[in-house]
């Protein structure tokens, strides 16, 4: 716990981890406590992999509509500071992936992931599956989602009855058997080919979607568009614990 709230006041302070340390510090000193602070070399090594305090999903009387994208994240290290003092472009930037689902009904971010770039969002799906055991009646996600594995995936983890709204690229066509056993995907093609892509779109829900761009573009805001911690480990548990941060409801939360 003494980790978790020394990293807590790293994150809403920006503060590199010596920084910490002292800030910490003073305060137990101002206010009389005992506890010694850690240091920032425990601080990074204690980091790794750290189990942060539960955050669960208050009981609700409807089901979860959740909806899930993904951003980049640059990352901090010692390439920045040579670019600025020998001014010199890198040839490659190194970033994260920052994988976010959300609950359309409350707002309130139910499931997060950071990954490597080169992790595709289908891949990093199912453990973005696996964190919330509410049930599920909509899932939406963008075409990045496209394909009948995905589809597999999402009604083995969260059950038959989830409505999957994922749109198909403008060439998909319907499976052969499509007339007599249509999957979610064969009637977004039919409500595509008769309502119009922006049709479909408002009838469906899928331009709810926009609701986690918009959660996005808040944490860039609130948290910062760069992760501090250096390695992957360290970034992981960073990302965790702004899991929460933001309610799309109440961005001041």
């Amino acid at each position: 716990m003494a980790i978790e709230i020394c990293l807590d006041l790293r994150l809403v302070f920006g503060l590199p981890l010596r920084q910490t340390q002292g800030f910490v510090r003073s305060i137990a000193r101002l206010t009389g406590a005992s506890t010694a602070a850690p240091c920032f070399s425990t601080l990074s090594r204690r980091g790794v992999g750290l189990k942060t305090g539960a955050r669960k999903r208050p009981s609700a009387d409807e089901p979860v509509h959740r909806v899930v994208d993904s951003t980049g994240l640059k990352i901090f290290g010692a390439g920045e500071w040579l670019e600025e003092k020998h001014k010199a472009g890198r040839k490659r930037r190194t970033w994260r992936k920052l994988h976010l689902g959300l609950d359309l009904l409350s707002g309130e971010i139910l499931c997060a992931d950071l990954t490597l770039e080169s992790i595709g969002d289908t891949t990093a799906l199912p453990e973005l599956l696996t964190q919330v055991d509410a049930p599920v009646a909509r899932f939406i996600a963008d075409g990045a989602f496209d394909g009948q594995q995905v589809c597999d995936t999402i009604t083995t983890r969260l059950g038959a009855d989830v409505e999957i709204i994922i749109p198909p690229p403008k060439n998909a066509v319907r499976r052969a058997d499509a007339a007599h056993d249509p999957t979610p995907r064969d009637r977004h093609i039919d409500a595509i080919a008769t309502q119009g892509r922006m049709g479909w779109q408002k009838s469906s829900g899928y331009n709810q979607r926009a609701r986690i761009e918009a959660q996005m573009s808040r944490w860039k805001t609130v948290i910062g568009p760069k992760l501090k911690a250096r390695t992957l480990a360290n970034q992981r548990t960073e990302a965790a614990m702004n899991r929460l941060p933001i309610s799309a409801n109440n961005p001041k939360t």
